[in-house]
């Protein structure tokens, strides 16, 4: 081969890069974030990812590298791995477990639920937020934060700039609530196990959960995660109905384009009613409950999880744009306000009815 062969042939190869730089980025994200849980215990994993990713795309040194070759690669961890992580995280739930909260309980938790998710949704629309900013919002105030927005991000078919600034909203409100719920458990005349389920009801993300119900001793901790994880259960059915969502939208606007050729109307791409990932996190659950995995196989997919989730966050919390965020900054800021009075009311008044 001579040399202009040679050199014919190495420009013709595609260019490095892809989705590695992007990945590596998240990689060293998530050891940040490690770290910064480990000297502050307080601040959860998740939470420090989004930030740190935040962080990372307006540093003046990283901001060109976040938004150019790592661009795809950060994208990619916050689609893929958030649906891995997802369905890793169905394997934390035991249907006993959350059947053994009571029906009372379990009816609690889904009237604060579609309060929330409702009330929220109204709201946001009132308020002429753009995109999906308000069905993401509502989702993550009423189920399980960041987690939940990116899976129903996935089914929606939502912007990434519309998930990026709805998981950054929820992080600062989940974040807040650390130290504002605490503070309030006395003056509201809750005990241990009140105090436990009132977290498990209104605050946002798993980690968060814990890290606001630990104050409250190791009974307040028991009940706020099962609480949680009853909330966690119905990430499920509510991505099915908004993926059903997506399908007529997508069924309508195919009817309502004609064919050049023949006018008849195109057929589109229309999502699947239920997604693969959650499919597979209903798997993982029935899995959990069957009880054939050992102690130490959950451990391992836990911290999987944890892992994935967090790279995932780094990935959208990259993609948030401050400038573009002021633009709705009041009105976006008036909706988390607006969603967590109503999350910790409903849930407040579910707790003192249900104990």
């Amino acid at each position: 081969m001579t040399l202009r062969e040679r050199t014919t042939r190495t420009r013709s190869l595609p260019p490095l890069g892809g989705d590695t730089p992007g990945l590596l980025l998240a990689a060293v994200g998530v050891a940040a974030a490690l770290g910064v849980h480990a000297v502050v215990p307080a601040v959860p994993e998740l939470t420090a990812a989004v930030v740190l990713g935040m962080a990372a795309a307006h540093l003046p040194g990283l901001r060109p590298v976040v938004r150019g070759v790592a661009r795809p690669g950060l994208s990619t961890a916050g689609k893929r791995l958030m649906r891995l992580g997802i369905v890793l995280l169905g394997l934390k739930l035991s249907l006993d477990d959350v059947l053994g909260l009571g029906w009372a309980t379990v009816a609690m938790v889904l009237t604060v639920v579609a309060a929330t998710f409702a009330g929220t949704l109204w709201l946001g629309r009132k308020l002429g937020l753009p995109g999906d900013q308000s069905l993401l919002v509502a989702t993550g105030y009423s189920i399980c934060g960041a987690s939940a927005i990116g899976a129903v991000s996935q089914a929606a078919g939502s912007e990434e700039e519309d998930v990026a600034s709805s998981v950054a909203l929820v992080t600062l409100c989940g974040t807040l609530a650390i130290a504002v719920l605490p503070l309030l458990q006395h003056p509201l005349g809750l005990g241990e196990i009140e105090f436990g389920r009132w977290v498990g009801a209104s605050v946002h993300d798993v980690g968060q959960v814990v890290a606001t119900a630990q104050t409250g001793g190791p009974g307040a901790l028991r009940e706020a995660v099962l609480v949680k994880l009853m909330r966690v259960v119905l990430l499920a059915p509510l991505v099915a109905g908004v993926a059903v969502m997506a399908r007529r939208n997508a069924r309508g606007a195919a009817a309502a384009a004609a064919d050049g050729a023949d006018g008849t109307a195109k057929s589109g791409s229309r999502p699947p009613i239920v997604p693969m990932f959650v499919a597979g996190f209903l798997v993982m659950i029935v899995l959990r409950t069957t009880g054939v995995l050992p102690e130490r196989v959950l451990a391992l997919a836990g911290d999987a999880q944890q892992l994935l989730l967090a790279a995932a966050l780094f990935g959208l919390g990259s993609a948030v744009h401050l400038p573009t965020m002021m633009r709705t900054g009041g009105r976006i800021a008036l909706l988390g306000l607006g969603s967590w009075v109503v999350v910790a009311g409903v849930s407040y008044a579910g707790v003192l009815v249900t104990t």
